[in-house]
C-alpha cells in the first residue's frame, strides 16, 4: 500500500488551493520566517550597543531557509517545546551564533510575529485574487448593461432589470470586500518586541533600563519584517482581536461569493446562465444528460465552512486569561490557515466561474416575455385613457382579462395570452397598434444601463487601475473540477 494515502490529508491543500497560499501556511514559511525574526532581533540589539558579532549575524543569514524539519521533530519529541527544538537546530547551524538566538524575547516572540505576517501576506494573495475577479465581473457588467433580464423579487417575477446591473450588484460586493482587504493591510499590526507577558522588562534588563533603546529595538524589529508599526499594549500574545477583525473580512469574501454562486445555480436551473462546462465533463455518474453546477457549489460549500470561523476566532479571544493563555494554540493552528486557504479557493473558483460564464440570451428573452405582458398593463392602461378611454372600465377590462390569462398559463400550461385578449378588446382598439412598442423589454429598465457606467467609472475603473499598481497578478490557475 502506498502510505501517502494512509493518513488524513486536508483537501483544502491537496485538492483545491493555490501554491502560493499554500506554500505561506507551510512549515517552511513559517519557520524560516521565525529565523528571519531571530535574525532582525539580533540585528537590531547590536545597532544598539549590545555585543553581537558580524560573524555571528553572517552564520544566521547563511541558514534562513535551510531547515531540517526531521532533527527539530526529534528535539521536541525530547524537550516537548516547538520553539526551543527550532532554536537549538538553528543554533546547531550557528555555532557562533547559538549564545545569542532568541535574546531576550519569548516564543510568542517568533509565533505571533509570524502569524501576523502570513496573514498580511495572505491578504495580499486575496487581493490580488479580488482584482481579478472584479476585473472579471466589471467587464460582464459593461457587456450587458442594457440586456433586459426578468427581476426577482421572493424568486418570483418582479420588475425588469439588466443582466449587467445583476452583475454589477455581485460585483460592487466584492468591491467593498477589496476596500476591507486593503485597510486590513494597512492596519494589521505587528507584535514587535514585548517580552514574556508584555512588560519589556527582559529587554529593560539588557539594555540596563534605558527606556528609549528599548523602545527603538522594538521600532526597528518592526520596520525590518515590513511594518510601519507594532501594537501598542500586549500581554505575552497580541489580542486575538485582531483575528477575530482579518476572519471577518475573509467571510465577508465567502458572503459576496455565496451570493453570486447561489444565484447563478438558481439562474442555471432556468438555463438562463450556466458556468463553465468542459467538453467530457461529467455532471451526473447515472444521470448522464446533466451539466450540474459544480463549481459554484464548490464556491457555496466552502464559502459556508469560511462563514463559520470568525465566530471561532471570537470565542478564543473572548476566552484569553490575562496575560496568555495556552489553549489558543492548537485552535489557531488550524483555524488561521485554513480560512486563508478557504477565502483562496473561493476567489479562484470564482474568477474562473466568471471568465466562462455563459449567457443564453434567448431564453432570458422567452422568459420576459411569459411575464411582460402582466408588466405592461399599467403602461397599456395610461395610453388607452389618453386616447380617450376611461380609466375605471379600462382598468376592470385589464384585470378580468389578466385572470383569464393567468387561468390559462397555470391550468393550462399555455403561453400568456393577455396580450391577444387585449388586443380583441373594442376598449383597447385605439391603443392595439402600439402593443408592440410599448412591450419593448428595454422600456421597463429604468436606470439600470446609466447606473452601471456611472459605478463603473467613477468607483470601478479608478479602483483596478489603483489595485493594479498595488498588488502582483499571479499565474492562471488551473480548477480541479
Amino acid at each position: 500500500m502506498n502510505e501517502a494515502y494512509q493518513s488524513y490529508q486536508n483537501p483544502l491543500t491537496g485538492r483545491y488551493a493555490s501554491k502560493e497560499m499554500s506554500y505561506n501556511w507551510s512549515p517552511q514559511r513559517k519557520h524560516s520566517t521565525w529565523r528571519r525574526l531571530w535574525l532582525a532581533l539580533a540585528e537590531s540589539e547590536k545597532e544598539l550597543g549590545l555585543p553581537i558579532t558580524d560573524r555571528q549575524l553572517e552564520q544566521m543569514r547563511a541558514h534562513l531557509d535551510d531547515i531540517d524539519f526531521e532533527a527539530a521533530a526529534k528535539k521536541e519529541a525530547e524537550l516537548r517545546h516547538d520553539v526551543m527544538s527550532h532554536i537549538h537546530v538553528f543554533g546547531a547551524l550557528c555555532p557562533d551564533a547559538r549564545p545569542i538566538i532568541h535574546l531576550g524575547a519569548t516564543s510568542c516572540f517568533v509565533t505571533d510575529n509570524t502569524e501576523l505576517i502570513q496573514m498580511r501576506d495572505g491578504l495580499k494573495i486575496l487581493l490580488a485574487k479580488l482584482l481579478k475577479v472584479i476585473t472579471i465581473l466589471a467587464d460582464i457588467a459593461e457587456k450587458y448593461k442594457d440586456m433586459p433580464t426578468l427581476g426577482f423579487t421572493h424568486y418570483q417575477p418582479a420588475q425588469l432589470t439588466t443582466l449587467g446591473k445583476r452583475f454589477a450588484l455581485y460585483l460592487q460586493d466584492f468591491v467593498m470586500d477589496a476596500e476591507r482587504v486593503r485597510a486590513e493591510i494597512a492596519q494589521i499590526p505587528f507584535r514587535g518586541v514585548k517580552g514574556t507577558t508584555g512588560t519589556q522588562a527582559s529587554f529593560m534588563e539588557l539594555f540596563n533600563g534605558d527606556h528609549e533603546k528599548v523602545r527603538r529595538l522594538d521600532s526597528l524589529v518592526s520596520e525590518k519584517m515590513g511594518f510601519s508599526s507594532s501594537i501598542a499594549l500586549s500581554g505575552q500574545t497580541y489580542t486575538r482581536k485582531v483575528d477575530f477583525y482579518v476572519l471577518s473580512v475573509l467571510s465577508g469574501i465567502a458572503q459576496s461569493a455565496y451570493k453570486m454562486a447561489g444565484d447563478i445555480r438558481l439562474l442555471a436551473n432556468l438555463k438562463e446562465i450556466e458556468e463553465p462546462f468542459e467538453k467530457s465533463q461529467v455532471g451526473s455518474s447515472a444521470m448522464a444528460y446533466k451539466r450540474n453546477p459544480m463549481r459554484s457549489e464548490r464556491v457555496c460549500s466552502l464559502s459556508r465552512y469560511l462563514m463559520s470561523l470568525p465566530v471561532n476566532t471570537a470565542m478564543t479571544h473572548a476566552t484569553q486569561w490575562f496575560e496568555r493563555t495556552l489553549d489558543d494554540s492548537a485552535n489557531r493552528r488550524i483555524v488561521l490557515g485554513e480560512a486563508f486557504l478557504a477565502a483562496d479557493v473561493i476567489l479562484s473558483l470564482a474568477a474562473n466561474i466568471c471568465n466562462g460564464i455563459q449567457v443564453w440570451p434567448k431564453v432570458i428573452h422567452a422568459h420576459i416575455m411569459a411575464e411582460l405582458p402582466f408588466m405592461a398593463t399599467e403602461n397599456i392602461l395610461m395610453e388607452a385613457v389618453r386616447a380617450g378611454g376611461d380609466r375605471q372600465d379600462l382598468h376592470e377590462a385589464i384585470r378580468s382579462h389578466s385572470m383569464e390569462a393567468g387561468k390559462v398559463v397555470k391550468a393550462e400550461g399555455k403561453p400568456n395570452d393577455l396580450i391577444e385578449r387585449l388586443a380583441k378588446d373594442p376598449l383597447f382598439a385605439k391603443v392595439a397598434p402600439m402593443f408592440q412598442e410599448i412591450l419593448d423589454p428595454k422600456r421597463f429598465i429604468g436606470r439600470a444601463p446609466q447606473q452601471v457606467e456611472d459605478y463603473l467609472s467613477g468607483t470601478v475603473r479608478p479602483l483596478i487601475a489603483e489595485l493594479s499598481k498595488e498588488v502582483s497578478a499571479g499565474a492562471d490557475e488551473e480548477i480541479r473540477v
